[in-house]
């Protein structure tokens, strides 16, 4: 299935980054630029993993931070480059390709650029299909390993002097948390390289196909949008999701914190149309007017407006009329790692909400 990727494919590829970024991940600007710079440097090539020898080794693409747009965060794509060199030189050995965390705005498309110029192949798999707060949330089930790994940081507002690079090595939970300081320092966002692992592990651990899932999805709307077609409708049928929610908004409580999360609920509708979000960076759970709950991490959890254009938390205002997308975790393809109840303990603490009867059923 390896094809490279092309300019079409990077405005594909933020769009459905955008329906699959569930509130967050990242910014669609910042996703066009790296794509664009992927594309005009090179020929970024996207591979299947049965196209990966078992001993090679892969790596994961990311950023770490809050993705509300409520910090003034700075990040260059050579960062994404940087922290790539980096974990090369302390794992000692050339990485075969990169996957990314999560899908997003821009998050789909982090691999791309340092595969190019590093000469790199961008991997068609991710820890997450949706977009997430925490690493560990993408790290393939490498959360409650003991094992040391390696995490890489580059990036920073360079005007304020807050540009950094760090390497960490040690277990995933033991030093997860230290990036994400390292983005709350640079500014609210910091572009990292993480996790190395062989191929035959990311094959039995990560979702594959997820890049492919965003791509499918970005270029049904482009075809929806040429036809004069509904882009809602498109996105429905593609991803087999339903309208859970259609309200004016009329409360957004999310605020930047200092553990580089955005926090806070967003409530839209009267009545028995209530429906309020739960916000870490991402939305992670509707409940209606009484509480109840209709959606729930890893559902895919969306906003978009009338039009169907996706509608990140950081932008929905007071008087903006959402709807709210719910694509159920059944019609996704989840890591296996998603199933530690670990993993969902800082969600608890920040919200108040235990993800974990659902998430681990």
């Amino acid at each position: 299935m390896a094809r490279i990727l092309t300019e079409q494919d990077v405005e594909a590829a933020v769009l459905g980054g955008s329906v699959f970024a569930a509130g967050g991940g990242g910014f669609a600007d910042h996703g066009r630029q790296l794509g664009a710079a992927a594309v005009l440097a090179g020929r970024p090539e996207l591979v299947g993993m049965e196209e990966v020898p078992d001993d090679a080794w892969i790596a994961t693409a990311a950023a770490i931070g809050a993705p509300g747009g409520l910090t003034q965060w700075e990040m260059l794509p050579v960062d994404y480059v940087r922290s790539v060199e980096l974990l090369q030189q302390a794992l000692g050995a050339r990485l075969h390709g990169l996957m990314i965390g999560q899908n997003g705005r821009s998050s789909t498309l982090n691999g791309w650029l340092p595969a190019v110029m590093l000469g790199l192949k961008v991997v068609d798999a991710v820890g997450d299909v949706r977009a997430h707060p925490t690493g560990d949330m993408g790290s393939i089930g490498l959360f409650s390993a003991t094992e040391p790994t390696i995490q890489t940081a580059a990036g920073g507002r360079r005007a304020d002097h807050r540009y950094m690079e760090l390497v960490v090595r040690g277990p995933v939970r033991a030093i997860s948390p230290v990036l994400r300081a390292a983005a709350n320092e640079a500014g609210g966002f910091i572009a990292s390289c993480r996790n190395p692992v062989r191929a035959d592990y990311v094959r039995a651990n990560a979702a594959l196909g997820g890049i492919g899932l965003a791509l499918a999805l970005g270029h049904a709307i482009l075809a929806a949008r040429a036809r004069g077609a509904s882009v809602l409708d498109a996105i429905c049928r593609q991803t087999q999701g339903e309208v859970i929610g259609d309200g004016l908004v009329t409360e957004n409580t999310v605020a930047y914190t200092s553990s580089a999360f955005d926090i806070g609920t967003i409530a839209l509708g009267e009545g028995v149309q209530r429906r309020v979000l739960h916000v870490m960076n991402e939305y992670m759970a509707v409940q209606d007017g009484v509480g109840e709950q209709l959606a729930a991490y890893p559902d895919v959890i969306a906003t978009l407006d009338p039009s169907g254009e996706p509608i990140s938390a950081g932008q929905s205002r007071p008087g903006l009329r959402l709807l709210i997308l719910r694509i159920a975790k059944t019609h996704l393809p989840l890591a296996p790692g998603l199933r530690d109840p670990a993993l969902y303990e800082p969600v608890r603490q920040a919200l108040g909400i235990d993800l974990v009867p659902y998430a681990t059923a």
